[in-house]
């Protein structure tokens, strides 16, 4: 079962939508599933559901409301790509995590589920990393987040599981900031990087043409895993 439902901010002077999907019985925990820069469309939604599948509530929080509510593009158009990234040079990560603790909390408080872990995607994947060192998130995974490298001075503020999904070719993360994110986190009681040879950025979207079918698989279900392991 699926719904929209509406948010407060942190400091509770504005609002902004979520997705939520519900699974059939109680749910052992929650996860918040954290949108890449083409904003909550189908895929995040597909997310959410298959979440929803495996007995978690799964909240996509509408991260750029500030921006466009309601936003929903297409990576593989060019224009919305392009569109994308606009938005993404506009947007201030600070605001996310904010957002994302408030979705924490409206979890928490309003839906009554304790243990709370966020999954994010691209921005998303940053955001989670930002998030595992931000607030009081129970896990926390990020897929090809962006500028992890230039956050590593946040590190020691990681007190819970974080995974991280690196794809060795991806166009958006260097070779470099690969390194500098392997040798200031490799050594960290709390994280976990996993490399996938070759494969590029986006390589588990739901839908479209950067998934890559093998690759996604693989990283998710260590997402599943390490999700069973530290909420359930």
């Amino acid at each position: 079962m699926s719904e929209t439902v509406t948010i407060k901010t942190l400091d509770e002077t504005a609002s902004f939508a979520a997705y939520v999907s519900r699974p059939a019985g109680t749910p052992k925990a929650a996860i918040i599933v954290i949108q890449e820069i083409f904003g909550v469309n189908e895929g995040i939604r597909r997310k959410c559901d298959h979440w929803a599948g495996l007995g978690y509530l799964a909240v996509a929080p509408d991260l750029f409301w500030m921006l466009e509510p309601g936003l929903e593009l297409d990576a593989d158009v060019e224009d919305e790509f392009n569109k994308a990234l606009g938005l993404f040079g506009q947007y201030n990560p600070d605001d996310g995590v904010k957002d994302i603790e408030a979705t924490i909390h409206w979890i928490r408080r309003e839906a009554g589920v304790a243990k709370v872990g966020c999954v994010g995607y691209c921005l998303g994947g940053k955001l989670a990393y930002m998030a595992a060192a931000r607030t009081d998130v129970d896990a926390s995974v990020g897929y090809y987040g962006v500028m992890i490298d230039q956050m590593l001075a946040e590190k020691h503020a990681i007190a819970k599981p974080l995974m991280l999904h690196v794809p060795t070719a991806d166009h958006f993360v260097s070779p470099e900031a690969q390194k500098a994110m392997h040798e200031g986190l490799d050594d960290h009681p709390r994280v976990t990087l996993h490399d996938y040879e070759g494969l590029d950025h986006g390589f588990a979207a739901e839908t479209g043409k950067r998934r890559n079918e093998q690759g996604a698989r693989l990283a998710d279900s260590r997402t599943e895993a390490f999700f069973a392991e530290h909420l359930a």
